[in-house]
Parts: C-alpha cells; structure tokens; sequence
C-alpha cells in the first residue's frame, strides 16, 4: 500500500520537528517536503506532489489561507489540512472556503493529528469538535431564522443525518448514534447527496458555504 505523502508548512523550525518526529513514526506516511513559508509552499507543491498539506494559517507574507486557494487552482487533488493556533470563527470559515479539506488546532492530541491526516487523504473533512460545532452552530442559527433553504428538500431524519456527516461522524457512527443500520445511514447519505447534486463531503461543506448556509468571515 502507498504511503501517504505529506508536505509541511510552518514558519516555526521548532514546530516541523515536532511534526517530522511524530509522522516518521507512521508506517503509512511519509514526509515528501517541507516549507517555512506559503511561497516555499506553493513552490514545494509543484516539485513534489504531495497528497496532503499541513498548513499554517498565520505566517509572515502570503497567509495559509491564500496559499491555500492557490495550491487547490494548481491542483485540486491535493488536500489541505489547516493546523493552528486560531480556533476563530473568521479563520475558520475563510480556510474552508479556500478549499482546505480540515481544520484542527495545535493544541489537540497527536492522536486527533494522525486521524486528522487519514480522513482528509481519503477525499473526506476532518474537523476538530470544538470548531465542527462552529459550522453545525451556524448552520442551525440559519435554519431557525427560516426563509428558503436547500434543506427544505430533506426529510426530518435526512436532515439529523446531515448534521452528523458535516460534524465529521463517520456512517458507522452515525448509525450508533441514531440506532438505525449502516445501510440505512448509506441511504440517506446518497438521498442527502443525490438531492443536493453532491458527490463527497468536501463537496458539502463547500456548498453549504457557497449558498449562504455557512457565514464566511
């Protein structure tokens, strides 16, 4: 099986050790570059083609978040997995809209980092609870303000479902969660996806910040 090859990005020397230290312990991963910089980042990209980038949100120059758009304009294969100090909203939703594929905060577990790494390789977004909350928050606060809503199109339990896919649960957790069975959640997944015209939670998250569901900054 491959190796999952990532590209680290962070003005702070000190912090890609930490990061190269706990990834050469993973037998599937493999660190094919690094940059102190988005420029270097952006550059780093092109010559060695990673399949995940660990960004830095806040550095001198270029942010994380610009470099983050441009790296998706070069190569939209490449996922994006923002790791920062900033656990704000505007950062938040402003990474997400740049097309990064996760959001998780340097003060979480190198467990949580790991995981983080896996689910975003896999075409999938991984975000951290406390700021998955952020985004189901702000998308409830929209529901319940009412007016036209692509989710008038969803049913009761479509909805739930929902809810737990843009929290980030995976369908054997949400069937646990719900008590129905996994098949039942694949159901209303593709129902969910199918009258949405989606085809992966990526595609989810950035549409529900593109039809206003998700306020950006």
């Amino acid at each position: 099986m491959s190796k999952i090859r990532l590209l680290l990005v962070d003005d702070h020397e000190i912090v890609r050790a930490g990061l190269r230290m706990l990834f050469m312990a993973e037998p599937d991963m493999e660190i094919v570059g690094e940059a102190g910089s988005a420029e270097e980042a952006l550059q780093a990209v092109q010559e060695v083609k990673p399949d995940v980038v660990l960004m830095d949100v806040a550095m001198p120059g270029m942010s994380g978040i610009e470099a983050t758009r441009r790296i998706k304009e070069v190569d939209p294969d490449v996922a994006v997995l923002a790791l920062t100090m900033h656990e704000d909203e505007q950062y938040f939703f402003e990474m997400l809209n740049a097309g990064a594929s996760g959001y998780i905060p340097k003060r979480a577990a190198p467990d949580d980092l790991v995981s983080a790494i896996h689910v975003v390789s896999q075409g999938n977004v991984f975000l951290y609870p406390s700021l998955a909350k952020l985004l189901v928050k702000d998308f409830v606060r929209r529901e319940e303000a009412g007016g036209d809503s692509v989710t008038d199109l969803l049913t009761p339990r479509e909805r739930e479902v929902l809810t737990y896919i843009a929290e980030g649960h995976t369908n054997r957790e949400i069937a646990e969660e719900l008590v129905i069975s996994h098949k039942t959640v694949d159901r209303h997944r593709e129902n969910i996806m199918r009258k949405l015209n989606l085809h992966s939670r990526v595609e989810l998250v950035k549409y529900a910040i593109e039809k206003g569901l998700i306020t950006v900054g």
